[in-house]
């Protein structure tokens, strides 16, 4: 397993970075360039993790490609395929969005986001973006979430059958599919039946952890890799069953000290399992 962070630390040049990244025991990273930045900066960065051996695991979309609002609709599409090809050029492993949401919130969970038409344009959207992008290095994927599809392996499956394209693939954030009592008690059999379904889909991972609150009702509460209960190692442990290439990244911490800590704990609860430069 490939492990990093996607925090591009604090730096001042592409060589820090890569630097910084490999010093805090990454040999994975998320591109930290967008698409629409100047071409001498994407070259600049991409050539740092080549010479530093750096594989680029995501290029992050982050964009409500199914707003209501037309003109946001149109700038949000043409954007996840310029990020696409970005992947592409770059070799990364996947560029990674969520679906998108039916509602004010970007990435909010609502009734509609499980319409029979969500699901429809859903499928389209996926389509559209990749026959656009065109890429023949990369992969466009969804990354899983508890209030939009897909919310668990079987309507991952069901995704990548009725989108019929080579180039969609799977992103696995297995903690966003942590949402009922169930998969909370039973993570073990829930990470062997992702990596069943899902395996060879697999291109790229998030780590972090959850937690479940004493409050009423149940809250099932994000945090960092070791605040909560969730089995970490088991799931390492399954991906690179899978495949031992696979990037495994560490996300939504809120500092440069945090990420370094967290990075620290991972190293010593995963180790054997991590590949290190």
């Amino acid at each position: 397993m490939k492990l990093g962070t996607s925090s591009p630390l604090k730096h001042g040049s592409p060589e820090e970075w890569a630097d910084n990244q490999v010093r805090l025991g990454c040999s994975a990273v998320v591109f930290p360039v967008q698409s629409n930045e100047p071409e001498k900066k994407i070259i600049a960065y991409k050539e740092a993790a080549d010479r530093a051996g750096l594989t680029i695991a995501e290029v992050g979309i982050w964009r409500n490609a199914l707003s209501s609002d037309p003109d946001e609709q149109k700038k949000n599409m043409d954007y996840c395929v310029e990020q696409l090809r970005l992947a592409d050029y770059l070799n990364a492993k996947c560029a990674v969005n969520v679906a998108g949401s039916f509602g004010p919130v970007w990435d909010g969970g609502y009734r509609e986001n499980f319409t029979e038409e969500a699901w429809v344009r859903t499928v389209n959207m996926v389509r559209t973006i990749i026959d656009r992008a065109d890429v023949k290095n990369t992969y466009f994927t969804l990354e899983p979430m508890p209030w939009m599809i897909p919310t668990g392996p079987r309507e991952y499956v069901k995704l990548l059958n009725e989108v019929e394209r080579d180039r969609f693939a799977v992103h696995m954030d297995i903690i966003n599919m942590i949402n009922s009592a169930d998969r909370y008690f039973h993570a073990e059999e829930f990470v062997d039946e992702c990596a069943n379904l899902l395996g060879d889909k697999i291109r790229s991972c998030h780590i972090k952890d959850v937690h479940l609150s004493e409050r009423y009702t149940i809250r099932l509460e994000e945090c960092g890799p070791g605040d909560g209960e969730f089995p970490l190692r088991y799931y390492v442990a399954k991906l690179n069953e899978i495949n031992s290439d696979t990037p495994v990244i560490l996300e939504h911490l809120n500092t440069d000290e945090e990420y370094i800590r967290y990075m620290g704990y991972l190293k010593e609860e995963l180790n054997g399992l991590y590949e290190t430069l």
